[in-house]
């Protein structure tokens, strides 16, 4: 953990997903390109750590269902601040190359005003993340 803990900011999210090596492949190089390192590693899970926050992925026994669907209560999305416009583009080409679905290009790049951009992607399992550049 680097620096002093501050009340309120997040410390872990846990995704179960349906299987694990399909979230390893989608979740670890874009986690990887967004700066997380890999943290932790057991049989049916994996987690990568950005300063005092991480990400976890499990493919849990307890699961309920097989299928994730961000139309319904729970989870709808994950979104990461990207630092430039340039590294912004770059991640969202790397990550369409690595599997992920690019949503609602009618409507990108807006979204939040004309000083925000962002990019919503949709991995084969449904969950989706929206990576976020202010342009101000």
């Amino acid at each position: 953990m680097t620096g002093p803990v501050t009340t309120g900011t997040l410390h872990h999210v846990e995704l179960w997903v349906p299987d694990i090596g399909r979230a390893v492949a989608s979740f670890g190089p874009l986690l990887s390109s967004l700066g997380y390192t890999p943290f932790q590693s057991w049989e049916a899970g994996r987690s990568w750590r950005l300063g005092a926050t991480y990400l976890v992925v499990e493919e849990s026994p307890a699961l309920s269902a097989d299928a994730h669907d961000r139309l319904r209560p729970g989870l709808n999305h994950l979104a990461f601040h990207v630092a430039t416009r340039a590294e912004f583009d770059g991640l969202v080409e790397e990550a369409v190359r690595g599997g992920w679905r690019l949503l609602f290009p009618d409507r990108h790049p807006h979204a939040g005003g004309e000083q925000t951009c962002a990019a919503y992607l949709e991995n084969a399992d449904g969950f989706e993340v929206e990576l976020v550049v202010s342009e101000a």
